[in-house]
Parts: structure tokens; C-alpha cells; sequence
């Protein structure tokens, strides 16, 4: 409800009491809101009776409201069960607003004051020491106590300096140390213990509360009973804790699920019998833990035995004795009860004379079982080696022995034969109820096999009917519709007639049927209720199921997750190949389009062949494989595959992508596909809905996720044969607007191109594959409940991920890309003046005379409009804008760091390689430097220290760092601006591609789309030497650099 509620607005309009009343509801959970829009709100205050409260607000901002209690007319004041609903509301406002500012200030500039330490930190980590000692309580009870030591010193006030924590403040350890949240901080291990036992603190205040007798120590914290099942497991899990038992150290929190290293021994001595007990002076039990701790290790214990072990602990040190008289009279109840609980605790040594005078074997239990004319029989007996014992006789136990029965087992025994239902005759047991029977052999058998032998005669065994005839799920591909299956309920040996009468059994849920054998068979074992599953799952009709189920394979998807391992299916021939064809996409013939058969490499067209595979069964995909092993190429293929099609309907395909990658895209087609019509659609509003207009000769259209954003009305209304999403992670967040958009797109076939399809959390792989291939998972809820394996189990066949490490022996030594960039709004306008005015300056009258008179003009010029697409603060004083390359490129950097890859980046210009350094350095990236001021030993230094992995940046000015350095460890080379001569790229290239490499060496050139750098891409393929040519003209040759070459440059 949209009303700032406050305490001082509900106590004016309730009163002190009712808001007290209300407060104690709230408290108890009492409350609940029903309904809640911006001008209503119902809900329910539960007590005695449920009260309906509804509250109200008008138009003009005032409050009514209403609530089903009886309350006296002379009462002028609101209830306490609408005082209780307004206090509900307060809170939940204020939970929003505390979500709210938490959110926000997730984007605040500035460090982490407490916690475990994150990536790119500065941050030192500490030196945390956790020291656990038993103490003793005024009443006798031992409660686990804890200290801190920080970097070797100790914490005097423990409870201060965990609120300092909490609070994100300073702390002074010591005179020499001081704890700064901006400065240290702990490890991950550490901060877990730490923010438990910041709560510690809390539930510690409670219990001294309730034991007031406890004198606080500020240098130790009590651990109450409340707190030690959180903190175990955390300490547990660290390498820094040390317990202090009575000044003997034992490192770490071991917990054994070991017999307590106890020793009990009863022995008689000249007549008199005595229960020695070894090893208990060095147990300190924790009762309020259910814990025994011994020699380093902590013994979890049932509280019975807990509390017994305590008492026998304190009966032995108030007396003074180490062992315990046991009466002659009392020895056959020490037998028969006291040593069997005493086993629990430890081990029990019964000495050799005992054994003899007493009969300690064992009990041997059988139970006979049998039906005659529709009645279960049962026989019981108890057997002592030669002692026969019937339990529903009252006969005599044979003398010549003392007898020294189980008595626990035996009732154990005979409460289960109680809880069957049986009625007892005259030395044994009948049944005649076959509900009952069925539940005793189905529940009652299985628990009783682990106490007594079963004879059971042969219409006993058949009485239920044997697994192997568990009915099964015949599932095959339809034979008309290659995307569908087809689903058959099977059960060997029963007539169809009977198959409708079991599955109506299932329908109405019963326990068990009754074949026409007379065999019960069980309607819940874990095989009927996968099958229960896979019938609810399917909505699918019971008796339709007999028949034949045909259903659409997207939903079929469960399957995948266990239909390997299940023994309710029964895989066909037909389904197995469809199986085998999503995990081996090889399997089905689709034909590489012929114009790039040579071009494509073999792991490229098995991820070609794994989209076809998809497409052909109606699924959606992410293709995953590592940055730079042709996701584009592999997608241009599938879109030649179907080109027909595509032409035929009118229906182009569509790829999505950043900003930055449209003409990138378009570049890939031209290069690869030239007979592809493929158009980026961008520009001004106006020119977008040009194009729109237009389209319907358009092969494959490209649009930027801003820009589909915008376009969305007009994208949705379209068809497209199939589209892409490149770095797919864009819309990793499912309620975000890029998120939506993509998700409305109508396209026959879809796929996900991504290299880092998880980056923080499992929830954005559902998120992809909620746009790609919604049918995969369900909703967020019920795919946070699916472990990761069974996740990955299902998305293995529709996800393709290669690595380079994969497919290495198949990539060259060297992959090269470029990568096409849109320089920023105010680099444009700085960018087309310049331009303007070079044209205008000096490229009035070109020819050869003035070309050789204006050449310095004209190269300064050039460099000039390149050092605007590197960063126009390289000659623009008082320049405070951005720069797209730079941007581009640090992103680079942060997928290279993800990825583990170590990068050279190479620049002409060295104060770029300053602005370059400045932002590493700002974000905590270590990097080295070389250019031509480097002196060469130092050179050498530098190359040394980075191939022994100390840095994994390399900042290196082109001309002084092209030739004479070995960087073979590197293994992805950026070439930030385009030199004139592309030997120079490919010597700096090679200092990373060289003898000793190991990895693929992956080149990327930026290139600023639309400007002078992309030109001189396009002249390097024309005339390799035509820079030569300009700089050296000593060599007058035919290649010369011509007017119509530089009009070319800087006609853009």
C-alpha cells in the first residue's frame, strides 16, 4: 500500500495499548496480507478466531479503516488487530526502502569496509588465529569459549572488535597495530567464522541474561548451546583454529564419527564384580553440545547418552573411585540392559570367568511365515544357541544357565509383529486382511530382515509381485512427425484389458494392485512413481496412456536428466539414434554449403553440423566455444545452409549483437559470403524506418541490442527464419529491458553465441536459454531447485563448448581478428573537423610535385586524425572525454583476464601507452613497460621477469619493442592503433609466436570503423608497400603512392 506508515502515525490512531497488542501479534507472525495495490490493503490477524482487517485510503489522502472484530462502540480508537496490519506495513516499507538503498549502494564508488577479500583488491588479508578452550560454567556445564588473534597479536576485547567489524570502523589491536577496514581484510574462510560469530555476540548477551552468574571476560566469547550448530561446521572448515585443553594444543576442529576411545571392563574379584572405566579422566563432555571432546577430536553423541556418560563422569570424580561394585543381585539386569547401553559409549570387556558362569551368546530371531485358505500365518522364535525361546509362550527358560537375554532386540521385534496388525493364537500370529498383508510384506519384511532371519514358503514369495515384472514406458520417435515421441505403457505377461484396470489403480492412487495372478503388485516403488511423475508431468490421460501418448519433444526435456540411468523406459531404436545424434552431431549427414567447405575447419563443422542437428528437432542452442574459434564463421554457415528457405519466405535471418560487433558482422559476410544480402540497421530514427520499409530482399539483417531496445515494436510483428544473439551475455538478467526484448523475437530457429555464458551465477544460463530455448527449463523458481548436475545433464546436448586447448592440433599457430569500433559521439565531431580542415589545407592541388613538397604536412596531418581515433587527448589539450578504442579495449582485458590468457599490447604512440598504464593501474592491474627509452639490459629484465608469469600485461611501443624480444609466454597479442607497414604489425605479432610458444597465439587489431585506420586496413591488402613508398622515396618505383591513393585515405 502506497502510505508512509511511521510508529508515531499507528500509535495516534491506535493508542499505546493496541499498538503493543498489535506489536506482539506481528511479532508471533500472526499477520498475514492477503492483498496489498497502492490505495487497499486486506489481511488476516490470526488468534483465537481469524479477524478480516482492510485498510483503505481515499483519493484526499486520509485513512479508513474496517476489521471483523467485536470492538466497543465507547472505544474511539483503532483495534489492536488494524494496529497489528499498519505495523506490517511499516515494516515491509521499510524492508523496501532498506532494499532500495542496499541496491544503490552496490554502485557507490568506494571499498569494501569489511569482509572477505574480492578480485582486483588491494586489500591486505590477515593473519586470523581462532583458539577454542572448554569452560566451565558456575553450574557445572562445559561451554566451548573463544579468542582471536590478529596478525600474532591478541584481541583484548573480543565483543568490541567484532562490532568494530560489523560496523565497518577501525580497531586498535595493539600499540603497533591498528585494524582499517580500507586497508585489511580476511579470507573467505575467515570472514564466514567472523560474521557468525558477530551473531555469537548477541545470543551470548541472552544466555549470561539467563545465567546471570557468568562473569564476562572481554579477552574470551561463550559459545551458548544456540550458537555451537552454526559455528561448528565453519570451524570445522578452517585451518586456523586451535583448541587449548588445559594447555595441551591441538590443531584444528576434527569431528570423529569413531567409538569413544572408552573402555569399560567387568570382572569379578574373589566373589565381588566391579565395572572398571579407562580413558574417561580425559573426556570433557559437553552436555549442551550433545558432544564428547578427547585428545583434539570432538565425538557427536545422542543427548541420552550424552547425559549419561556426564553422570558417570561426575560419579566417578565425587567418589574418588575408578571403578563401580556391582550387587550379584543386580548382574543379570548389568547383562541384559546397563552393558548393552554401555556399547554405545564404548568398548565392553566381559571377563572369561563371567562368560562362562553367565550365557552371553547371542540371539538368533526367525520368523516363519505361510498362507493357508487367504490368511498370512507368522511363527516367532528367540534363539540362545540350544535355547529355544517361543516369545507368546510363558514357558520356563531351561536351567543350568544364567541366561543373559537381548531384551532391546526382542522388543524390537515383537513392536514390529504389534504395529502389523496380527492376532495372536495360541504360540503364533494370523492375518486376514489383504490391505494389511500387503502393507506387512511391503513395509514390515524388509525392517524385520534386519533383525531375524524370514522363511517364507513359496505362496508367501509370490504374494508380491517380483520387480522384474514392474510395468515399463516405451518411448520411440513418431514415424510421421520426426518432433515428436511416442509413449506406451508396457508390462510383460498382462493383457491389455488388465493394463486399463492397473493404470485406472493409478489413477485413483491406491497402494497396490492385484494381478490375476493373485500377486500384489506395489503402486509405490520408486519405478510406479516415475512413472506417476512422467503422467502428471505430461497431463496426459491414464487411459489414453494405454494406447499410445504422442507428445511434442520440448516437452520431453525431463527426460534427458536420468532417461539413461532409468529402468522405467524402455529406449527404442528410433529414440536412441535421436539421442545419439544431439550428442554426436557427426552422426547426421547435413551438407556444408560448398563455398565454404574449404574454408571451414573440422571442430567448424561439427559445431555447424550441431546447430543443423538442432534446428532440424525445433531446438534452440548455445553455441559456447572459446573467443576466437569462429562462432561467426559457424553461424554464417547455418544461414548459407538455409539461404532458400530464407529467400522463399521472405523471411531474412537476424543476428543481435553489441554495438560494437554490427559491421564486424557484416565485414564476416562480405568476406565469407559475398552473395549473402546482409544490411546493419542503424542511423537516426528516420533512416531505421527507411530501412524497415525495405527489407524484403534483405538476406540477414544485423541490429545492436540498444537499438533492438528501441525497435522492438517493429521487430516483434516480424518473422525470422533464425536468429543470433551474439555475446549473448548481454542479457544474462532476465527483468532487464534487453532481456524482454529479446525473448519477443518470432524466429523459427534460435541460438546464443557466447564465450562466457556463466559469469557470476547458474541463474544466467537460465536466463539465455529462457530466450533460445524456453522450454528447457521451467520457470526461475523451479530451476533454483535442480542441482548443478542435473542442469548440466540437460543442457549437455544443447550446449556446444569448445576450448582452444581442444581443438589445438587443428588451429593454426596464429588466428588474427579485428575488431571494428564506433568511435564516440564528441571523437566524431573532433574527428570529421579535423578532416575537413586537412582536405581543406593542404589537398588543394595534389599532384606529384606537391605530394612530395607537402609530405611531412600530410603525414603529420594523418597522424594527427589516427591519434583522435586512439584518444584525441594524445594532441587535444584540455580534452575530457572518453575514447571508444580505449573502452573497447579494456573490456578485452577483462575477458583476457577470465579467461587466463596473458596479453602484449603494442601502440605507436607511447603517451597512449601512458593512458593505457594510468587506467591499468587505477583498477589494480600489474603490467610492465618498454619503449624506446627501455635501455637493453633492462629490456631483457623485463622480457625474463614477465615469462616467469610475475605479470600478465605487457605494454610495449610498437617500433621499439617489433624486433629483439622473446614474450613466448603470452599468448594474445592487441595491436591498439594500424601502423603503416603491416610487416611492423606482424614482427610484433611474432614476439609472441615464436619457438617456446606453447598456446595459440590470438591477434586482435581495434580499428576504428569509418575512419582513416579502417582505409588503411583495406590499402594494406592492395598495396603492402605503399606506406614504404610515402615514408622512403630514395626508391622511386611503378608502386609509388599515388594521388588517387591518398585521395582514397582521406576521402572517407
Amino acid at each position: 500500500m502506497n502510505i508512509k506508515m511511521t510508529t508515531k502515525i499507528i500509535t495516534e490512531k491506535c493508542g499505546s495499548v493496541s499498538f503493543k497488542r498489535g506489536e506482539a501479534y506481528f511479532k508471533k507472525n500472526a499477520v498475514e496480507i492477503t492483498e496489498n495495490h497502492d490505495a487497499a490493503c486486506k489481511a488476516i490477524v490470526k488468534s483465537s478466531e481469524d479477524f478480516h482487517v482492510t485498510i483503505s485510503r481515499t483519493s484526499s489522502g486520509e485513512i479508513h479503516t474496517a476489521c471483523t472484530c467485536p470492538k466497543l462502540s465507547s472505544f474511539t480508537l483503532e483495534c489492536q488487530h488494524v494496529a497489528a496490519v499498519l505495523i506490517a506495513l511499516k515494516e515491509r516499507q521499510s524492508g523496501e526502502d532498506n532494499l532500495s538503498e542496499g541496491f544503490l549502494t552496490l554502485f557507490e564508488n568506494k571499498k569494501k569496509s569489511s569482509g572477505h577479500k574480492r578480485h582486483f583488491e588491494t586489500r591486505n588479508v590477515m593473519d586470523v588465529e581462532f583458539t577454542l578452550k572448554p569452560f566451565r560454567t558456575t553450574e557445572g556445564q562445559y561451554l566451548f569459549s573463544i579468542k582471536l588473534m590478529i596478525n600474532r597479536r591478541p584481541v583484548s576485547d573480543i565483543r568490541s572488535f567484532l562490532k568494530r567489524v560489523r560496523d565497518g570502523q577501525t580497531y586498535q589491536v595493539s600499540r603497533d597495530f591498528m585494524y582499517d577496514p580500507h586497508v585489511y581484510c580476511f579470507s573467505r574462510e575467515t570472514n564466514d567464522v567472523i560474521t557468525q560469530l558477530i551473531r555469537v555476540v548477541h545470543d551470548e548477551k541472552v544466555y549470561r541474561e539467563e545465567h546471570s552468574q557468568e562473569q564476562e571476560l572481554k579477552e574470551l566469547l561463550l559459545i551458548p548451546p544456540t550458537s555451537w550448530q552454526y559455528l561448528q561446521p565453519l570451524l570445522q572448515g578452517s585451518e586456523d583454529v586451535i583448541i587449548n585443553d588445559a594447555g595441551q594444543l591441538f590443531n584444528g576442529l576434527a569431528i570423529s564419527e569413531n567409538l569413544l576411545p572408552l573402555q569399560f571392563t567387568f570382572d569379578d574379584d574373589e566373589g565381588n564384580y566391579y565395572l572398571k572405566v579407562r580413558g574417561l579422566q580425559w573426556m570433557v563432555v559437553f552436555l549442551s553440545y550433545s558432544a564428547v571432546f578427547c585428545e583434539g577430536e570432538i565425538y557427536p553423541l545422542p543427548l541420552e547418552d550424552c547425559t549419561r556418560l556426564a553422570e558417570i563422569k561426575v560419579m566417578l570424580e565425587r567418589s574418588g573411585a575408578s571403578k563401580i561394585r556391582i550387587p550379584p543381585s543386580r548382574i543379570g539386569y548389568f547383562l541384559e540392559k546397563v552393558a548393552v547401553d554401555l556399547k554405545k559409549l564404548g568398548i565392553v570387556e566381559i571377563s572369561g570367568s563371567l562368560r562362562k558362569k553367565y550365557m552371553t551368546t547371542p540371539l538368533v530371531a526367525k520368523l516363519y511365515l505361510d498362507r493357508v485358505k487367504n490368511r498370512l500365518l507368522a511363527g516367532l522364535e528367540f534363539q540362545y544357541e540350544n535355547i529355544v525361546i517361543n516369545p507368546l509362550e510363558a514357558k520356563a527358560v531351561p536351567t543350568g544357565h544364567m541366561l543373559v537375554r537381548d531384551t532391546e532386540k526382542e522388543k524390537e521385534i515383537l513392536s514390529l509383529m504389534e504395529d502389523s496388525s496380527f492376532a495372536k493364537t495360541e504360540g503364533g500370529y494370523i492375518l486376514h486382511n489383504e490391505e494389511l498383508e500387503y502393507e506387512f510384506l511391503y513395509y514390515m519384511v524388509p525392517k524385520l530382515k534386519k533383525l531375524a532371519g524370514i522363511y517364507a514358503t513359496t505362496a508367501v514369495r509370490n504374494r508380491l509381485a517380483p520387480r522384474k515384472t514392474a510395468p515399463k514406458i516405451r518411448v520411440k520417435v513418431k514415424r510421421d512427425r520426426m518432433n515428436w515421441l511416442e509413449f506406451k505403457f508396457d508390462m510383460d505377461g498382462i493383457p491389455e484389458r488388465e493394463v486399463h484396470e492397473l493404470l485406472s489403480a493409478l489413477q485413483e492412487q491406491r497402494k497396490y494392485y492385484r494381478l490375476q495372478s493373485g500377486s500384489l503388485l506395489s503402486l509405490e516403488t520408486k519405478e510406479i512413481q516415475e512413472i506417476q511423475r512422467f503422467l502428471r508431468n505430461s497431463q496426459a490421460d491414464h487411459i489414453d496412456f494405454a494406447k499410445g501418448l504422442a507428445l511434442p519433444m520440448d516437452q520431453c526435456l525431463d527426460l534427458l536428466d536420468h532417461i539413461d540411468s532409468s529402468e522405467v523406459f524402455r529406449i527404442e531404436k528410433s529414440f536412441r539414434e535421436l539421442l545419439a545424434s544431439l550428442r554426436q552431431p557427426g552422426s547426421l549427414s547435413f551438407e556444408i554449403p560448398d563455398n565454404l567447405a574449404a574454408i571451414l575447419r573440422d571442430y567448424q563443422k561439427e559445431g555447424y553440423r550441431w546447430m543443423k542437428t538442432l534446428a532440424h528437432y525445433g531446438f534452440g542452442g548455445i553455441l559456447a566455444d572459446d573467443m576466437g574459434l569462429g562462432k561467426t564463421i559457424q553461424s554464417i554457415a547455418f544461414i548459407q545452409s538455409i539461404l532458400p528457405a530464407i529467400r522463399e519466405h521472405d523471411s531474412p535471418a537476424l543476428i543481435v549483437c553489441p554495438s560494437s560487433l554490427t559491421y564486424n558482422w557484416l565485414a564476416e559476410f562480405r568476406k565469407f559470403t559475398p552473395s549473402i544480402h546482409a544490411v546493419v540497421l542503424d542511423g537516426n530514427k528516420k533512416q531505421r524506418q527507411a530501412l524497415q520499409k525495405d527489407f524484403r530482399d534483405t538476406d540477414v539483417i544485423i541490429i545492436s541490442y540498444p537499438l533492438l531496445r528501441r525497435d522492438i515494436q517493429w521487430f516483434e510483428k516480424q518473422a525470422f527464419s533464425v536468429v543470433f544473439f551474439d555475446e549473448a551475455q548481454n542479457f544474462k538478467n532476465p527483468v532487464t529491458q534487453t532481456a524482454r526484448s529479446a525473448k519477443k523475437i518470432d524466429a523459427a530457429h534460435r541460438f546464443a553465441l557466447s564465450g562466457t555464458p556463466i559469469e557470476n551465477s547458474i541463474e544466467e544460463l537460465w536466463s539465455i536459454y529462457h530466450v533460445v530455448f524456453p522450454q528447457l527449463f521451467q520457470g526461475l523458481k523451479d530451476y533454483s531447485q535442480l542441482t548443478r548436475k542435473t542442469i548440466a545433464r540437460r543442457i549437455e546436448p544443447f550446449m556446444l563448448r569448445r576450448v582452444k586447448e581442444d581443438v589445438l592440433a587443428e588451429l593454426p599457430a596464429k588466428m588474427e581478428s579485428r575488431e571494428s569500433i564506433e568511435l564516440l559521439p564528441e571523437q566524431k565531431k573532433l574527428y570529421a573537423a579535423y578532416l575537413a580542415k586537412l582536405k581543406h589545407d593542404t589537398l588543394k592541388h595534389l599532384d606529384k610535385d606537391t605530394l612530395r613538397k607537402n609530405k611531412i604536412k600530410i603525414l603529420a596531418g594523418i597522424t594527427r586524425l589516427r591519434q583522435i581515433c586512439c584518444h584525441p587527448s594524445l594532441f587535444v589539450e584540455g580534452y575530457k572525454g572518453d575514447s571508444a578504442k580505449l573502452q573497447q579495449l579494456l573490456s578485452i582485458l577483462e575477458d583476457s583476464k577470465e579467461s587466463g590468457r596473458r596479453v602484449l599490447i603494442f601502440s605507436q604512440f607511447t603517451r597512449m601507452l601512458d593512458l593505457i598504464g594510468r587506467e591499468l593501474a587505477g583498477s589494480g592491474v600489474p603490467f610492465f613497460y618498454l619503449d624506446g627509452n627501455t635501455p637493453s639490459q633492462e629490456r631483457i629484465q623485463l622480457c625474463s621477469r614477465y615469462n616467469d608469469g610475475e605479470r600478465d600485461v605487457f605494454l610495449i611501443s610498437l617500433k621499439a619493442g617489433g624486433t629483439g624480444l622473446n614474450l613466448h609466454s603470452a599468448d594474445t597479442v592487441i595491436l591498439y592503433d594500424t601502423w603503416w607497414n603491416p610487416a611492423v604489425e606482424e614482427q610484433a605479432a611474432d614476439r609472441a609466436h615464436r619457438m617456446g610458444q606453447k598456446n595459440t597465439v590470438q591477434v586482435i587489431k581495434l580499428v576504428a570503423r569509418g575512419t582513416i585506420e579502417e582505409k588503411m586496413n583495406e590499402l594494406q591488402e592492395k598495396k603492402r608497400h605503399m606506406v614504404e613508398e610515402l615514408i622512403d622515396s630514395q626508391e622511386k618505383k611503378e608502386t609509388a603512392l599515388t594521388e588517387e591513393d591518398i585521395k582514397e585515405i582521406l576521402n572517407i
